[in-house]
Formats: C-alpha cells, structure tokens, sequence
C-alpha cells in the first residue's frame, strides 16, 4: 500500500510541481514578479496550503512573500521563500523579485524579474522498498537555479498581469523517477486581470470580478473565475470556478490598518473528494509605511490592485 501511494506521490510531483495557491488575488507576487512594490508600503504575506486533507502524500505549503516600492516608488523588490512536500519528495526555494515601475495619470505599469534557486529532495525511509534497490537510494538533492519575468499594469478601476515565472526546464530525475520516466521542471505561464465595480454611490460594496488563466507545458489549461464582494473596504468574499479542480470559497479579513487575515476553502469535484475532505489555505498579511523611504505617498487600499 505505501508503495502505490509512493507511486501515486510522483505522478502527482509530474502535474503538479510548484504550488497552485487560491489566494493568489490577495497576494498575487506568489504568481508574477511584477507585483512587487505594487503595495507601496512594506508588504509581508505568510501563507500555508494543506491541500487534499485526509489524501496521505498530498501537497502541503509554506510560503513567505515580502515586497515593497523604493526610490520613490519607481522600483520595486521582493522576496519569496517556499517550502513544498509532495509524499516523498520536497522542494524549497528562494527567489528575489525586481520591478521597474513606471506611473502615470492612466495608471501604473511594471515590468518584473525574478530569480533565485530550487532544492529538491527525497525521504524514502517510510517507503516499503527494496534497501538493496539503488533506484531509492541514489537521490541526491538537487539544486537548481531558474528565472522568470512577467507585466503588470492597474488602475483604480481594473489590473492585468502576464508572466512566466520559472523559464528554465531543469531535470531534476533521479534513478528512482526514471522507473516512471524523467521528471523536469515545467514551464509555466499565468495571464491574469480583474475589476472593482462599485454597487453603490457611497462604493461601501463593490464587486471584484477576477480571472486566472493558468497554462503549464503537458498539462491541461487550467482556468480560474473569480466572483468577490468587498464591504466598506473591510471584508472581502467570494468564490472561484476551477475547471480542473473545483470550487474554492475565501475571505479576507482586515483586522486593522496593518494587519489582514486569509482564508479559503477549495471544494474538490475530482475523484479525489472520495478520499479528500478539500482544501484549506490560511494567509496573513502585514503591512507597515517606513517614512524615510516612502515617505508621504498614498498606500493603496489592502482590497486595491
């Protein structure tokens, strides 16, 4: 039993090999370098993901973000630390994120780079195998550096955003993959675009229709359609239309001026909701001015792009 669920962790490793997040609205650095400093101010964002609950070998997350403008906010860096297990197998990053920003009275656009490295391993001590079996014992970490870039451009009305986050397909196969064939890392690509609506004259309830298209080579496109409500730029809810997932429900809570708090539930609709209770993913956000460097500009809302 411990070695199909083995194999089974590795053909999820081959589908899914970098985090799809639900709160990516909130803290949308985690899918396009462009993003950083969009936030003006110090932004820091911690997030974990338990995905598939219940499912032994399922995908489990951490990840921590921090991005904020400088130079008057005409650059913009960022940092992005991760932490993924999926069954026997781990990968940690760290990526460093520069954007150059350009305002104007139409709006603002970034262009974005990050780079940084991943580190790949495997724990087979709780896999039933074969001690004499090289295929389990010759994996040796595997550290890999990658790039990516992406554009980024908002207004007070509406944001869009194209990247391509980890450009470079480095092999990461070990003897023990190639029982199942060569792993690689993939390519991804996100578009992604939304609106705020105001519904009334005061704008204390505004709809925010978003949407992700999510494009990685050998899989199926994946789509997200996000419909949220935002109430006296406190509260926001909404749900998400998955094409290959589910339904994801969140809220975003602003706990005061500085701090914010994340959650979501994903409904899987897949065969896996026989073995799965969903989803659950938790964010907090905390959000500081330095003077010095930020002087008096205006910071956008937490609900703003």
């Amino acid at each position: 039993m411990i070695l199909v669920l083995f194999t089974l962790s590795l053909n999820i490793a081959k589908g899914q090999q970098y985090p799809v997040y639900s709160q990516y609205i909130f803290n949308p650095l985690v899918i396009n370098p462009a993003v950083a400093g969009s936030h003006v101010q110090v932004s820091a964002t911690a997030m974990h993901r338990n995905q598939w609950v219940n499912f032994e070998g399922a995908p489990k997350t951490l990840n921590f973000s921090a991005h904020t403008s400088l130079l008057k906010n005409k650059i913009g860096v960022g940092l992005m630390v991760s932490d993924d297990k999926i069954g026997s197998y781990s990968n940690q990053s760290v990526f460093g994120s520069y954007a150059y920003i350009i305002r104007s009275p139409l709006g603002t656009f970034s262009m974005g780079l990050q780079a940084g490295l991943n580190v790949t391993s495997a724990d087979f001590s709780n896999v039933q195998r074969d001690i004499t079996d090289e295929s389990f014992t010759n994996f040796t970490n595997k550290l890999k550096p990658n790039f990516g870039a992406g554009v980024y451009y908002s207004n007070d009305v509406l944001f869009a955003g194209f990247s391509v986050p980890f450009i470079l397909n480095n092999n990461v196969s070990s003897s023990a993959e190639a029982l199942l064939n060569e792993i690689s890392e993939a390519r991804y690509y996100y578009l992604h675009g939304g609106l705020i609506l105001p519904l009334n004259r005061m704008k204390t309830v505004q709809l925010n229709p978003t949407l992700l298209i999510r494009a990685q080579e050998g899989q199926p496109l994946s789509m997200d359609i996000n419909a949220g409500f935002i109430f006296y730029d406190v509260c926001s809810i909404g749900l998400s239309y998955r094409n290959v997932e589910g339904i994801v429900s969140y809220i975003q809570l602003k706990l005061s001026d500085e701090l914010n708090f994340g959650y979501s539930y994903d409904w899987t609709t897949s065969d896996i909701n026989r073995y799965s209770s969903g989803t659950h993913e938790f964010s907090l956000n905390y959000r500081f001015r330095i003077r010095k460097i930020h002087g008096n500009v205006e910071c956008p809302s937490v609900f703003k792009f």
